[in-house]
């Protein structure tokens, strides 16, 4: 073999890597007990540093070892500390999806998160036009990769298409930051009507941030969420991982 054809044969195995098959976040929460998404997150706008020093390959790991459903990593590096490598990092560590939360715009960013070795994608309705959304949707979803819409108020329910995998409320206001887990349950019952209208079992739905107390979890699952974004709750402690045990526990 010269060595164009080695070449060509490398790139024929970078791109059998990107599109190989995924690990199904929608699945891994419709199975899972506790429904938690585990959160990497060493940085936010609004409260700074919450836990600079730690590395991925110290609490991903721990968090799959310790019950989580899912993980959400951050990526954003500029307001959140965050970074596409730390996929890479601990891909090969863990065998549950991997979300890349970031605000992605663009499709190069997902073929970014494919790369890096993520199962599924953060699509935020603020962020995206309705027509946009879709675009990235079907490309998202055919380089293999599940997409987690999130919305935050009734305005956006209409962005909810039966090729939305996981849908996910924000209980942050993006504009503001603050947080208030009503929003969650102002929009089940909603939320709920559309489920049942799409006659669609398979698709969950997911409560994300200002979650710190199991007694939250549990009513928010009685509400319908079959899904718990957090991060801050965890990530603030000594040993996020050690956190999430505990509050799995405690359930």
């Amino acid at each position: 073999m010269d060595i164009l054809q080695q070449i060509i044969e490398t790139k024929r195995q970078e791109l059998a890597a990107v599109m190989a098959p995924k690990r199904s976040l929608k699945q891994a929460l419709a199975a899972s007990k506790t429904g938690i998404i585990a959160e990497f997150k060493r940085k936010s706008p609004s409260k700074g540093w919450i836990h600079a020093d730690v590395q991925p390959e110290e609490v991903v790991p721990v968090y799959a070892a310790n019950g989580a459903a899912a993980l959400s990593i951050l990526t954003d590096e500029q307001y959140f500390g965050g970074s596409l490598d730390f996929i890479r990092r601990v891909r090969p560590l863990v065998d549950i999806p991997i979300l890349r939360k970031d605000f992605i715009i663009d499709p190069v960013q997902l073929y970014q998160a494919a790369e890096a070795g993520a199962d599924a994608v953060l699509l935020i309705a603020a962020c995206l036009s309705r027509e946009a959304c879709a675009a990235l949707t079907a490309e998202a979803h055919r380089l293999g990769l599940e997409v987690l819409l999130e919305i935050h108020s009734a305005d956006e329910l209409d962005y909810i298409t039966p090729e939305i995998d996981v849908v996910g409320v924000n209980n942050r206001h993006l504009g503001s930051f603050v947080t208030d887990v009503k929003t969650s349950f102002d929009l089940a019952p909603t939320l709920s009507k559309i489920l049942r209208s799409a006659q669609d079992d398979s698709r969950v739905f997911i409560s994300e941030s200002g979650i710190s107390k199991p007694e939250t979890v549990r009513q928010l699952r009685e509400a319908g969420f079959r899904g718990f974004l957090m991060g801050e709750t965890f990530m603030k402690e000594p040993d996020p991982g050690a956190a999430l045990a505990t509050f799995i526990h405690a359930l």
